[in-house]
Formats: C-alpha cells, sequence, structure tokens
C-alpha cells in the first residue's frame, strides 16, 4: 500500500490540523503551528503526514499534544470526543482474533495501529491525553479505548482498556479477543 498523499490531500489535512492546532491552543501550549508544519513538510514527514490522515479520515481528530524536547519531535494524539468511530468494534490483537470460533471482528487494534503507522496509547499517554483537557471537556464519557497491555496480563488471555466516568480516568481488563460496538482504540504519533 502507498504511503503517500497526493497534493490536494496534503493541503487538506494540513489545513484540517491548522485550524485544530489553533482552536485548541490549551493543548499544546507554547507551542507555534509553523514548526510543527515545517516538520510536516520536510521529506520525512511526508510518510507521518499520511498516517495523520489515516488518523483524521477514522475518527481521531489529530492534535498536537506535546514536543519533545530532547528528540524534536511533535506528539501527536487522537483527539476526538469518543474513541474513534472508524476504529471500533475490534479486539485486542492478532492472537486474540485468532482465538475467536465465531462472530469475528473485523480487525483487531494492534494490527489496525500498525497498517496506519501509529502506536496505541499507554495507560500513562491516555492519562495526559485525559489531563490537557479543559475542564468539563474530557475524552471517552461514553465509549471506551484499548491501550498498550503489559505481557504479563496478555499471557494470562487479558487486555486492558480506559475510559472517562464520574470524574476519574478508569483502567478495565476484558478478554482481548472481546469487541464492542463502543471501544476502539486511540494512537500516538511522533513527527
Amino acid at each position: 500500500m502507498k504511503k503517500e498523499l497526493s497534493t490536494k490531500q496534503r493541503e487538506e489535512i494540513l489545513n484540517t490540523l491548522k485550524a485544530r492546532f489553533e482552536k485548541n491552543m490549551n493543548r499544546h501550549k507554547g507551542l507555534e503551528w509553523a514548526k510543527v508544519q515545517a516538520k510536516l513538510e520536510t521529506p520525512a514527514g511526508g510518510e507521518k503526514l499520511w498516517s495523520l490522515n489515516e488518523m483524521e479520515k477514522t475518527g481521531g481528530e489529530p492534535d498536537v499534544v506535546g514536543h519533545d524536547k530532547k528528540t524534536g519531535e511533535y506528539i501527536f494524539y487522537d483527539c476526538s470526543a469518543e474513541s474513534p468511530g472508524g476504529r471500533r468494534s475490534v479486539c485486542y490483537d492478532r492472537e486474540a482474533l485468532e482465538s475467536r470460533k465465531e462472530h469475528k471482528p473485523k480487525n483487531n487494534a494492534i494490527d489496525m495501529a500498525a497498517s496506519m503507522g501509529i502506536e496505541i496509547l499507554t495507560e500513562e499517554q491516555y492519562r495526559e491525553l485525559q489531563a490537557c483537557q479543559t475542564a468539563g471537556q474530557k475524552f471517552d464519557t461514553k465509549t471506551s479505548s484499548w491501550i498498550i497491555t503489559p505481557s504479563e496480563i496478555r499471557k494470562l488471555g487479558g487486555a486492558i482498556f480506559a475510559d472517562y466516568r464520574y470524574g476519574n480516568v478508569f483502567v478495565y481488563h476484558n478478554g482481548a479477543e472481546s469487541y464492542y460496538a463502543a471501544r476502539g482504540f486511540r494512537g500516538s504519533l511522533k513527527v
């Protein structure tokens, strides 16, 4: 699969990202869009822009949430109010998908994220995401999102997911093969 965007697609995703960046300055205080865009417009940024477009196409509404001063990379997370609609009803990973005898979901979160060139959020990243919103604007108040599961939990057949209820972030467990219409996953990308 070709991981390049047409000139028109590049312009569209850059305009979308810029508008979201400017509308949500609370997520990235002190950062400038011009510097983010300059990174995205480098030859190395082309594939990253493709990944951001994939995040956008599946309902993730990616936005900058940080800047790694050591590497110079900008950090994008999916910032849609609820778990991205185009990534729901998926089990956790390929092993879980293959373990289902019937009623298999169409995909799994780990493979889907890899095909998009992104990483699934860790528990720490998920908590950071929830903290970067202003009061009254939290994520996953009606949905939930798979998060990276520690190997010792996964070896026992489980996987973890998180959501926001009752003013708190909750991390739960489920069988990795489970899938629900209200559960997807959120991704991160460094540019």
